[in-house]
């Protein structure tokens, strides 16, 4: 209750905030409009990452007050508030996102703008429904020059080298690391732009002692590792498909499954990265107070995977107020950028555009559009919403600064190549065929029972290729996956 009210509260505060500096900035300078003349903006939206609340807080109240002549009408892609009422049935498919996306932007109440993920931007770009942005932002100088390079060249590669839309936020991560570890090793610190296995060989460098005193080197989470970390961070930027585009054959025995979980298992087995052993009885975390269960804060990891929210809600405070937290002991950090595959360069599976603003082909009112998404993307947003960030940071690198009276490699936050994982291009197959979320369920089981020693990796590999070929064999013929196993079992640390 405490969190929505200040949520609350923060969105009406940036609200008021926004309307005042951007009045000139938003204002249409070019166009005299006749008095009590208004235009209508029609944008649509993805309703399952937002809704019209937090869209009309975050980007539209204050473009509508500087603009009194255009009003904005605000259209989901899907109604979910009817979908509330409806009675559950467990034959009906969820609605297909492409064919709603399809009745938005055709006919004559077509909407203006789109709001969308990075998927559904894909698919429209691809399809031909949106707008090429590329010369108005030349014949307007919209700056891009500011916008954070990650962003803006995931913008082209998911437009096919054009820009079809821009995106005022992202969220990244990089790997925080406690100095005061590696300087009681006597190891040298992480820095940018090392590999995976050149960060795992740190990690083990510097892990040292036994039981409840065990320092780990790395880990893909403040408070352990699961498999759905380790996904994010480590295979995705592999590209590597769990079963086929049609779902109709597994994928997953293979060198390079293989070569992953090998990888992984024995971080796990030599307590390189902290496993479910953190949690028993005979090594429980013993420390009070708010970071009793953070493995980080309470200075027992070396190197972990950090969003910038936790930096600035939990490690600064912490830090700046140490005389107030018991059995706190402060110490220095840093962050790093997020390690690398040697065969895929720079790229990072860490790096998501949540809203990407773009405008209709066939817009009745492209010249408001641009303006509303030049504004949301512009510098006067950026610097307004910096003030308030976080989870999501904004795009522009000028108003990306560490908290005041803090320094630290912030740039580490925006570096690198995006990379869309191969099981987010199948969104539509995992939304039209649900139970397809059993076999990756399967392989979270097949992954921890290598890891605790029960089985081999290609065991287990093979387990999951067999049961898993069974459970698309029945999902392609319209058979539900009812609970055949331990499905969807959080990994170690959960």
């Amino acid at each position: 209750m405490k969190q929505g009210w200040r949520r609350n509260m923060l969105m009406l505060t940036l609200t008021l905030t926004l309307i005042v500096p951007l009045l000139a900035a938003c204002t249409k300078k070019e166009e005299v409009v006749p008095p009590g003349q208004e235009r209508i903006l029609r944008i649509g939206f993805q309703s399952d990452f937002a809704n019209d609340i937090m869209i009309r807080q975050q980007y539209i109240d204050a473009f509508e007050m500087a603009n009194p002549n255009v009003r904005i009408e605000l259209v989901p892609i899907i109604n979910h508030v009817e979908q509330r009422f409806e009675q559950y049935d467990p034959k009906k498919k969820a609605p297909d996102v492409k064919v709603a996306w399809n009745k938005l932007v055709e006919g004559a109440n077509a909407v203006d703008v789109v709001i969308t993920d990075t998927n559904g931007f894909r698919q429209l770009a691809a399809d031909g429904k949106l707008a090429k942005l590329d010369e108005r932002i030349v014949q307007d100088k919209f700056d891009t020059s500011d916008i954070v390079p990650v962003v803006y060249d995931a913008i082209k590669e998911l437009g096919d080298g054009n820009v079809y839309g821009l995106a005022p936020t992202f969220s990244s991560s990089a790997i925080l690391y406690n100095k005061k570890l590696f300087q009681d090793a006597g190891v040298e610190f992480p820095k940018d732009g090392m590999t995976w296995d050149e960060v795992f060989t740190l990690a083990a460098r510097v892990s040292k002692g036994e039981g409840a005193d065990r320092k780990y080197g790395f880990s893909f989470n403040t408070y352990g590792s699961n498999y759905h970390t380790i996904k994010n961070a480590y295979i995705n930027p592999l590209q590597l498909q769990v079963f086929d585009s049609k779902a109709e054959k597994m994928l997953v025995n293979s060198d390079k499954w293989l070569q992953v979980w090998d990888n992984m298992s024995k971080l796990f087995k030599n307590k390189i990265v902290p496993g479910q052993e953190i949690w028993n009885s005979d090594n429980a975390q013993i420390n009070e107070g708010p970071f009793a269960y953070d493995l980080f804060m309470s200075g027992r990891l070396a190197m972990t995977v950090s969003d910038l929210n936790y930096i600035n809600s939990e490690t600064i405070p912490a830090m700046q107020n140490p005389s107030k937290i018991k059995n706190f002991k402060p110490f220095e950090w840093d962050v790093v950028t997020i390690p690398f595959h040697a065969e895929a360069p720079q790229v990072t599976g860490l790096v998501h555009l949540k809203d990407i603003f773009a405008i209709n082909a066939k817009a009745t009112n492209a010249g408001d559009a641009w303006d509303f998404v030049r504004y949301v993307n512009g510098d006067n947003w950026a610097k307004v919403r910096s003030r308030s960030s976080g989870y999501d940071m904004v795009t522009r690198k000028s108003h990306l600064k560490p908290a005041t009276g803090e320094n630290f490699n912030i740039g580490a936050f925006f570096s690198g190549k995006f990379i869309m994982p191969a099981e987010q291009k199948l969104s539509d197959l995992y939304k039209n065929k649900q139970d397809l979320y059993h076999v990756n369920n399967l392989g979270d089981e097949k992954f921890l029972e290598v890891i605790a020693g029960k089985k081999s990796t290609q065991s287990a590999l093979s387990e999951w290729e067999t049961k898993g070929n069974e459970m698309l064999q029945k999902i392609k013929n319209g058979v539900p996956i009812m609970d055949e196993g331990k499905y969807g079992v959080e990994g170690p640390g959960h």
